[in-house]
């Protein structure tokens, strides 16, 4: 699978986040999130690894109840099952990849 760059496709999901699926396989899906500042991704799970990447902005991510202050260049990993949340500090951007494929992000 390949995919162009296009500013179209994004779904807001939750007050000031949009995502968009980029491109998946049968076991990897890549997402980009656009984060508005002070939006609040609420305390989740899911049994799903998360691996992402900051490419803008600045959040603070909550991953088992620990705190880090995200900026750009900085990657996470998020083991399935693992309770994690997110405040956006600044807007930003960010590209996560799930394990295996999330079907609910499916285009």
């Amino acid at each position: 699978m390949f995919e162009k760059r296009s500013n179209e496709g994004y779904q807001q999901v939750l007050p000031g986040i949009r995502q968009k699926t980029l491109v998946h396989g049968e076991k990897t899906l890549m997402v980009e999130f656009l984060l508005e500042k002070a939006a609040l991704l609420p305390l989740h799970s899911h049994p799903h690894e998360q691996t992402g990447y900051l490419v803008s902005g600045r959040i603070r991510l909550s991953i088992d109840g620990n705190k880090h202050e995200v900026l750009p260049g900085d990657s996470w990993c998020i083991a399935g099952g693992a309770q994690h949340n997110a405040e956006i500090l600044e807007d930003s951007v960010a590209i996560e990849v799930f394990s295996p494929v999330r079907e609910d992000y499916l285009p």
